[in-house]
């Protein structure tokens, strides 16, 4: 097979305006098997579309096929990563045996072809200490460009003291860390969700709807447990335009001064959090987050190979957006750049 590293070219498209996509998603077959002996094929609606079908079939493929799709959406750049759910759901032992070798191979793919391929670390959260030094390796060693995480480990909510080292290690990298969404547990789905024909409870519990609230709630408990303050330097991204939360700012803000924080939500918002579209490309989503974050603090992505926009209509949709020249330069690559130019390495 050829990878990707071979013959890959960057060709900025026609009008030179070059993209790149910070969510383009990859799978192993080691995390396959773990994931498989962990239950996870019960316990995980994201399993199926992750392993089986045309979706889990290029997830795997590093090749041609990958590189045509990055040509025809017009993508120059994919930063690649772990699929959901990542390790964070395997046992300690497993999930930490696996993260290094998973960056490992994601540092390979990119080796040789720094502007056309790039990554995000997996970490295994379950062993914290040890995810912050994998962390540090990743990004020093290996030259990775931050991590991709999820909004639980196991049962804990990823505010839980117990993780604030990696937030940390972040911190002093200067690596945004991904907030990446995972499926709600089993009793909030069969709670809110079940009901209906299998394949409907499933996507409104997952990639519809489900997964969003419980991402954004993720976030928001890292605000409200003081993450942001304890750590001023933390940067995170959070896909699907912000996972609800952008659109709801203006009634979230009384939390602020419930739980006594020293700053309002839409300044941590504002200070602390990076948006991509994750293959939602709706020209009105996209004028609402430069409003509210402005576009300095907008990425892109196309989630890879899950949404339509990963195989075609990427380089359209940006250059038919309505935003100023400089404003889309900064979301096709510019503020990636920078984040990636603010590591420390």
């Amino acid at each position: 097979m050829t990878h990707l590293n071979e013959t890959a070219q960057d060709t900025g498209g026609d009008t030179g305006l070059r993209i790149v996509g910070l969510e383009e998603h990859i799978m192993f077959p080691e995390v396959v098997d773990a994931w498989r002996r962990a239950g996870t094929a019960e316990d995980d609606l994201a399993f199926m579309a992750s392993t089986t079908g045309e979706t889990g079939r290029r997830l795997a493929e590093v090749g041609d096929e990958r590189r045509a799709s990055m040509r025809s959406t017009g993508l120059d750049t994919q930063v690649l990563s772990l699929s959901t759910p990542g390790l964070q759901n395997l046992g300690a032992a497993d999930a930490a045996a696996l993260q290094s070798d998973c960056n490992d191979r994601i540092a390979a793919l990119a080796a040789d072809a720094t502007r056309q391929v790039q990554g995000l670390a997996t970490l295994a959260l379950q062993r914290p200490a040890r995810a912050a030094a994998e962390l540090g390796r990743s990004i020093g060693d290996l030259g990775l460009d931050g991590a991709m995480i999820f909004s639980r480990v196991g049962g804990r909510h990823l505010d839980d003291h117990a993780f604030w080292p990696v937030f940390e290690a972040a911190e002093a990298l200067a690596v945004p860390l991904h907030l990446h969404p995972m499926t709600p547990p089993a009793a909030v789905r069969h709670a809110y969700y079940d009901g209906f024909a299998p394949e409907v409870s499933a996507a409104l519990a997952s990639h519809r709807l489900g997964w969003h609230y419980d991402t954004g709630v993720a976030y928001l408990r890292l605000i409200l447990a003081g993450v942001f303050d304890r750590f001023p330097g933390l940067r995170l991204v959070l896909g699907h335009w912000g996972e609800l939360v952008l659109f709801y700012l203006d009634r979230l803000e009384p939390l602020a001064r419930i739980a006594g924080l020293p700053r309002t939500i839409g300044e941590y918002v504002r200070d602390h959090l990076y948006v991509t579209p994750s293959g939602m490309l709706s020209h009105a989503y996209l004028q609402e987050a430069v409003r509210i974050v402005g576009a300095e603090h907008v990425l892109f992505a196309t989630d890879y190979p899950f949404e339509p926009a990963a195989h075609a209509g990427a380089r359209t949709f940006l250059e038919h957006a309505r935003l100023a020249d400089d404003e889309r330069r900064l979301i096709a690559s510019g503020n990636w750049e920078r984040l990636r130019g603010d590591i420390k390495r």
